[in-house]
Order: structure tokens, then C-alpha cells, then sequence
């Protein structure tokens, strides 16, 4: 693969950054991305707000699922609200089987696992109790990553409405199915036979 190196500029609270990253190595990515704490927002749904990156566009909201698209790359971002209110912790074991298995730990945790599917890759990115799910050619992986880092790398809770809404019941139905986000296993709440069935359908239509 070609070596790719990219600029980006990140606006920090301290002032601009630039920062290099090669994107041919996934682990430098999640790195770089990560590690930057930045307070950047263009997209503001009910509890919670995230940085959309330039290349990617909002399509659509369904209560706390947000729906992205760029190049033909469907991402379904999941915020869970009720796991951050409790501040329930991720459990994460690597797996060796895959195609690529990462925990991902420090003051914001969560975990990358990319699993071959027939021709195409399935992403599942969770960090910062929120997740990025994507069905990806094997030569979008790393673009994809990228794009997903830096939008759950700046989600940022509002913790006066996330406790109005649980006052409300709305999200009462979710604190038994969202826990907290599991990778794709039978006991999966987020990632079943629906979303399989969307994801799979969409990218066969582009």
C-alpha cells in the first residue's frame, strides 16, 4: 500500500496544530486521533454534539443513531447515553481471529475490531460511549477509521438534558438494551440481523 501522509489541522484550545499521521498503519491513526483533546463540534443532536469531518456528510438522525455518509461508505453512529450516565465501563477481550482486534484504554476507553465478510470488512469502533459501525472495501479500511476517530474522538455529552431525558423515560428502554456497547456476539444489542440487513442493502446499491 501506498505510504499516505496527511496534514491535518486541529483547532485546539490552545491554539493550531498541525499534526502528521500515516495513514497506512491503523494503530498509528487511533495514536495520533485519539490522543488529541479538542473541543471542535459541527453536529448537535439531543444530549449530545460531535465533529463531522470534512468529506463526511450527516444524513439523518433516529433518536440517539445518526446516519453518515461519504464515498459511498454508510457510518452508523451509536451514542449511548444511559452508559455514559452511569459511567459504565467497556469489557473488552482482543481476539486473535480477526482480521484486526484493538482495546483501546486510557481516560476514554473502548475497542476496534474490523472481521472480514465475504468481499467486504466490517468496521465496529467503539470509544468514548459512543460506536461507529461500517461496511468497507479492504482499501477503505484505514480512510474509514480515520474519519470514524475523529468524530468519536469529539463526542461531548450534555449531562443536564441526558438526566432530564432518563427523568422522562426516554431513554428507559435503553438502559436495559444498551448496558454497554458488546462487540458483535449473540448478546449484542447494537449490532444485529436489522442493521446487517440496511448496511449490506445500501452498499450494494452504490
Amino acid at each position: 500500500m501506498k505510504k499516505l501522509i496527511i496534514l491535518l489541522l486541529c483547532i485546539l484550545a490552545t491554539g493550531c496544530t498541525i499534526v502528521r499521521i500515516d495513514t497506512s498503519s491503523i494503530d498509528n491513526i487511533l495514536s495520533v486521533v485519539l490522543s488529541k483533546e479538542n473541543n471542535l463540534y459541527n453536529q448537535v443532536g439531543k444530549g449530545y454534539k460531535y465533529y463531522v469531518p470534512r468529506g463526511v456528510s450527516y444524513m439523518d438522525t433516529d433518536e440517539l443513531n445518526d446516519k453518515l455518509y461519504s464515498n459511498g461508505v454508510y457510518y452508523y453512529l451509536y451514542i449511548d447515553a444511559v452508559s455514559y450516565f452511569y459511567k459504565i465501563k467497556t469489557n473488552y477481550q482482543e481476539k486473535d481471529n480477526l482480521y484486526y482486534s484493538k482495546k483501546i484504554e486510557g481516560s476514554k476507553e473502548g475497542y476496534l475490531e474490523i472481521t472480514k465478510e465475504n468481499d467486504k470488512y466490517r468496521i465496529d469502533f467503539m470509544y468514548n460511549y459512543a460506536k461507529i459501525e461500517a461496511l468497507v472495501n479492504k482499501n477503505e479500511i484505514e480512510n474509514v477509521i480515520l474519519n470514524a476517530s475523529y468524530i468519536l474522538s469529539t463526542v461531548k455529552f450534555n449531562d443536564n438534558v441526558i438526566e432530564l431525558m432518563l427523568q422522562e423515560d426516554y431513554l428507559t428502554n435503553r438502559e436495559e438494551k444498551y448496558d454497554t456497547f458488546a462487540s458483535k456476539n449473540p448478546e449484542s444489542s447494537i449490532t444485529g440481523e436489522t442493521y446487517d440487513a440496511d448496511i449490506e442493502t445500501e452498499n450494494n446499491e452504490n
